[in-house]
């Protein structure tokens, strides 16, 4: 019993010597990590896991973390962004209970609001992403369109240009009332309705060279540059006094066609037109030149071609007497 006793105070008094000998800033932790009368946790101790290179694997570990992004049944909504061709999508009906989560997504179907949709089967695409829209401007150039596709109503410049388009309609324009410039130059077009551009009262540009066209639809009168070359153009295609109201009328292009006569009268307006390269051999006194007019000058017709054409010019003399310049051609 006394050798019990001697132990337990041996025991007492090493321990007392042990903190002793403790460090002052030791001691002094391990008096604050003591648990106190009455808290009801237990005060773990701290480590110093700093995230290194070295030591990322055990301090973080990553073996799992697929887990993280695992949904289960529950599959996340997947919203359609991409306003990709609209398919016919027909899942069949679902049969899970009200309040089971689904098996499968959930796709939101791409909305078309504010865009037209094309008309063309090799498209299908609303216009603006088949063609380039910027502003007022709508450029189709070369993307193997074979009609006018429909246009946003706030166009004012359209480029169509190296298409497979064959024909105008009427209603390939209509309500389109701030068209200024159409170019639909190297297309295969052999026919235009003729009221296709007769309400675009804003149009100043029309640009159509290097097409099939046979004949000219009506014009409206604020056309300023009329392009027509390299077609096949008559001049039973071309309606008697077809560019006389068109008191705008600057630059008019008439080349590489197959008219047999200059289709007149001109407006005063016009400052250069050329018709090299057609069957022109003789002209009307009174298609440059008004003859009762002697003291008139057309000083702004200074542009006038007429080479490439069977026409000896020096045999009408008194067709260009009012004008600034002599055409170009042959006179002999």
């Amino acid at each position: 019993m006394r050798l019990l006793a001697f132990l337990s105070l041996l025991a007492l008094v090493l321990q007392e010597t042990g903190t002793a000998s403790l460090p002052r800033k030791e001691r002094k932790r391990r008096e604050e990590q003591m648990p106190r009368e009455g808290d009801s946790f237990e005060v773990l101790p701290l480590r110093n896991d700093v995230l290194n290179p070295d030591n990322y694997g055990e301090v973080i570990d990553l073996s799992n973390y697929e887990e993280l992004t695992d949904y289960g049944d529950q599959l996340p909504e997947v919203k359609v962004t991409s306003l990709a061709p609209a398919t016919s999508i027909n899942p069949a009906k679902s049969t899970t209970a009200p309040g089971t989560p689904s098996s499968n997504p959930t796709m939101t179907r791409p909305t078309t609001a504010g865009l037209l949709l094309s008309s063309q089967p090799n498209h299908g695409l609303p216009t603006c992403l088949v063609c380039v829209c910027l502003g007022s401007s709508v450029y189709c150039d070369d993307i193997d369109l074979e009609d006018i596709p429909p246009l946003p109503r706030r166009t004012a410049y359209l480029y169509a240009r190296f298409n497979r388009i064959s024909r105008i309609r009427a209603e390939d324009f209509k309500g389109l009332t701030k068209l200024k410039r159409i170019d639909l130059s190297n297309n295969l077009i052999s026919s235009i309705d003729n009221d296709a551009f007769r309400l675009l009262h804003a149009l100043q540009d029309l640009i159509l060279p290097e097409n099939k066209l046979e004949a000219l639809p009506v014009l409206p009168s604020g056309i300023e540059i009329l392009d027509v070359r390299l077609n096949r153009l008559q001049s039973s295609g071309i309606q008697p006094a077809a560019f006389r109201a068109m008191e705008k009328l600057q630059f008019l292009y008439l080349s590489d066609n197959l008219l047999d006569s200059i289709p007149g009268p001109l407006p005063l307006s016009l400052r250069s037109v050329h018709l090299q390269n057609n069957l022109i051999e003789t002209m009307q006194r009174d298609v440059f030149c008004d003859p009762e007019e002697h003291k008139h000058t057309r000083r702004q017709l200074e542009d006038i071609r007429l080479d490439g054409n069977p026409i000896n010019l020096s045999l009408f003399p008194s067709a260009y007497f009012c004008l600034p310049r002599l055409p170009i051609g042959r006179f002999t």
